[in-house]
Formats: structure tokens, C-alpha cells, sequence
């Protein structure tokens, strides 16, 4: 069992940057691949970013690439550093976590891969 808590959300203009992090509680942080999803309003929960356990290999959503950057640590932490945002950018951030080994990160697309989830953290881009 694992509880995630995203935060760094905030407002930011066009251009900027942000960073969010993910606590996740329990010992066995590093035995969960992770991934970070995004909601905005009237729209479907999308894929963002994905982690392996180890950190070593990431995959991301084609809309991000370049300018997202998704890392993790041994305090049991998961960030995604958000560079040149955008107003498209603005929606709910959720971080999620899965216990089972994933082949490969490409998988990790889906939401039911995910057996945890964050309560989302707001990021709101002004033009």
C-alpha cells in the first residue's frame, strides 16, 4: 500500500516553469514504476510522463517532450519539472504509481496500469 501527495501547483504565465513533486508514503517506493497524468477542464485524464523503478529510463507524452522533465530520488519522492508551460498545460496534475514491474514504459500510457493515485495538484498557465 502506498498514499501519494502531489504539490508545487500553482500559477504561472506562459513561458515560465513549475515543479511538482510527489511524497509517496511507505518502504517499498522504489519497487513502483511511476507516472504522472494531467485532467483539464471537460476533458479525459491523459498520460504525462512515466518513471521506471530505478529511475535509469522515462517516456512521455509526445505533447511535453522537450520541455518535461519526470526524475525521482530514494526520499521517496517523484517530481515533474515543467519548462516553456503553455496554456494548453493548464489542468490537474496526478501522480500514480504501479506495483508490478513494467517491460517496457510505453505501457504505463494506460490508467489501469495504475494501482495508486494522488489527489491531483492544480496548474494554471495564463497567456
Amino acid at each position: 500500500q502506498v498514499q501519494l501527495v502531489e504539490s508545487g501547483g500553482g500559477l504561472v504565465q506562459a513561458g515560465g516553469s513549475l515543479r511538482l513533486s510527489c511524497a509517496a508514503s511507505g518502504r517499498t517506493f522504489s519497487t513502483y514504476v511511476m507516472g504522472w497524468f494531467r485532467q483539464a477542464p471537460g476533458k479525459e485524464r491523459e498520460f504525462v510522463a512515466a518513471i521506471s523503478r530505478s529511475g535509469s529510463s522515462t517516456y512521455y507524452a509526445d505533447s511535453v517532450k522537450g520541455r518535461f522533465t519526470i526524475s525521482r530520488d530514494n526520499a521517496k519522492t517523484m517530481y515533474l519539472q515543467m519548462n516553456t508551460l503553455k496554456p494548453e498545460d493548464t489542468a490537474v496534475y496526478y501522480c500514480a504509481a504501479r506495483r508490478e514491474q513494467a517491460r517496457f514504459l510505453s505501457i504505463m500510457v494506460s490508467e489501469d496500469r495504475y494501482n495508486y493515485w494522488g489527489q491531483g495538484t492544480q496548474v494554471t498557465v495564463s497567456s
